[in-house]
C-alpha cells in the first residue's frame, strides 16, 4: 500500500467529544460557558496582579504565569473543538495538529515545573521568612518561569516533530477532541515502539520530577509548621499553602490518571472525559481557588471594582 505522510497536507479527522443530540448540545453549551469564564477569570487574575502593588510579590508573579498558561491551554483546545462541532466537521490540517501537540505539551509540561516553582516559593516563605525577600528575588523568579517555559517547549517540540515524521497510510480518524500525540501515533503505519517508549519516559519525567520537588518542599514546610508554637501562625501557614495544594491535586490527579496507568486500564471514552477536565475545567478552577481562599486577591478585586465599576455608575 502506498504510504501517505502527514506532510503531504492530507487532513486528519477529529472524532470530537459530543454528538449532535439535545443532551450533548447542552453539554457543549456548558463547555463554551466554562471556556469564556476561564478566559475572563484568568485574564482578570493577571490584570489584578499587574495593577495592584500589594500583589507584586514572587508568589503572585508565579501565579500570573500559571494564569497565562491556563488561558493559552484553553485557547489551544476549545476554539477548534467548537468550530468543528458547529460546522459538523472534524477536519484538522497536519500543521494545525502539530501546533496543538506542541502547545499542549509545552503548556502542560511548563505548568508541571511552574507548580514546582510555586511550591519552592512557599517553602522559602515559610521556612526562611527573614531571608525570603533576598532569596526569592526578581532574577530567580524570572529564571524559574523561563525554565518552566523552556522545559515544556523542548518536550513539546521533540514530541510534535517526532509524531509528525511518521507515515500515516490507513485511517486518519483521531478518536479524540484535539490532537494528542499518543492518539495520533496509534494511526501510524510504521513501527512506533521506540518512540512510544521514549514518549512514556518523557511523560514520567515531566510529571515525576516536578511532583517530587513539590512533595519535598511541602514535607519541609510541614515539619517547619509542626515546630511552630503559635496556633494562629500554623493556621496562617496552612492557609497560605492550601490553595496551591488544591491546584496541584487537581492538575496532577488527572494527568497521572491519563498518562501513568497501564494500557489495559485505558478506556477511550473515559480518557476523553478526563482530558476535558484538565484541559477545559481545571483552568477555570485555578483563579476561583486562589481568589476565594486568598484575602489579598479578594482585596485587590474589591479595589478594582470600586475603581472601574462602582465609580463609573
Amino acid at each position: 500500500m502506498e504510504n501517505v505522510n502527514v506532510t503531504t497536507g492530507i487532513n486528519f479527522i477529529l472524532v470530537g467529544l459530543f454528538n449532535h443530540t439535545q443532551t450533548h448540545l447542552f453539554l457543549f453549551s456548558m463547555v463554551l460557558m466554562t471556556f469564556l469564564t476561564s478566559l475572563m477569570g484568568n485574564a482578570l487574575m493577571i490584570r489584578l496582579i499587574c495593577v495592584d502593588p500589594r500583589l507584586h510579590t514572587p508568589m503572585y508573579f508565579l501565579l500570573s504565569q500559571l494564569s497565562l498558561m491556563d488561558m493559552m491551554l484553553v485557547l489551544t483546545i476549545v476554539p477548534k473543538m467548537a468550530a468543528n462541532y458547529l460546522m459538523n466537521t472534524g477536519s484538522i490540517s497536519p500543521a494545525g495538529c502539530g501546533a496543538q501537540i506542541f502547545l499542549f505539551l509545552t503548556l502542560g509540561g511548563g505548568e508541571c515545573f511552574l507548580l514546582a516553582a510555586m511550591a519552592y516559593d512557599r517553602y522559602m516563605a515559610i521556612c526562611h521568612p527573614l531571608r525570603y525577600p533576598i532569596l526569592m528575588n526578581q532574577k530567580l523568579c524570572l529564571q524559574l518561569t523561563t525554565g518552566s517555559w523552556l522545559l515544556g517547549g523542548v518536550d513539546g517540540l521533540m514530541q510534535a516533530g517526532a509524531t509528525l515524521s511518521f507515515p500515516y497510510c490507513h485511517s486518519r480518524e483521531i478518536n479524540h477532541f484535539f490532537c494528542e500525540a499518543p492518539s495520533l501515533v496509534r494511526l501510524a503505519c510504521a513501527d512506533t515502539t521506540i518512540f512510544e517508549f521514549f514518549m512514556y519516559v518523557c511523560c514520567i519525567l515531566m510529571l515525576v520530577i516536578p511532583l517530587t520537588l513539590i512533595l519535598a518542599s511541602y514535607s519541609l514546610i510541614l515539619a517547619a509548621v509542626l515546630r511552630m508554637q503559635s496556633i494562629a501562625t500554623r493556621k496562617k501557614a496552612f492557609a497560605t499553602c492550601s490553595s496551591h495544594l488544591t491546584v496541584v491535586g487537581l492538575f496532577y490527579g488527572t494527568l497521572i490518571f491519563i498518562y501513568m496507568r497501564p494500557k489495559s486500564y485505558h478506556s477511550v471514552a473515559r480518557d476523553k472525559v478526563v482530558a476535558a477536565f484538565y484541559t477545559i475545567f481545571t483552568p477555570v478552577l485555578n483563579p476561583l481557588i486562589y481568589s476565594v481562599r486568598n484575602k489579598e486577591v479578594k482585596g485587590a478585586f474589591t479595589k478594582w471594582l470600586e475603581k472601574h465599576v462602582w465609580l463609573s455608575q
